[in-house]
């Protein structure tokens, strides 16, 4: 497993409670769109993921990341920034 693949899999499972409706993740699944997410929701999963991954997420950067995928390369970034 590559670390994308580590990142990917615990991304998942921050965003399991958050996924209201059990839509199944991929890279282009949308956190808005596919997700339903509100603003309250989007605040408390970043908090969760920066707690998790130990990174800070902007807020220019929460703007700019609107899938899966996104974030996970995202944090992948911060992580190596570290």
């Amino acid at each position: 497993m590559t670390d994308r693949d580590q990142t990917f899999a615990k991304v998942a499972e921050l965003i399991e409670p958050f996924n209201k409706k059990g839509v199944a993740l991929t890279d282009s699944t949308t956190f808005a769109g596919d997700l339903e997410w509100d603003s309250l929701v989007v605040m408390d999963f970043v908090a969760s993921v920066e707690d998790e991954f130990d990174i800070l997420i902007t807020m220019n950067m929460q703007a700019e990341i609107e899938t899966v995928g996104q974030l996970v390369d995202a944090v992948a970034k911060l992580k190596a920034e570290g």
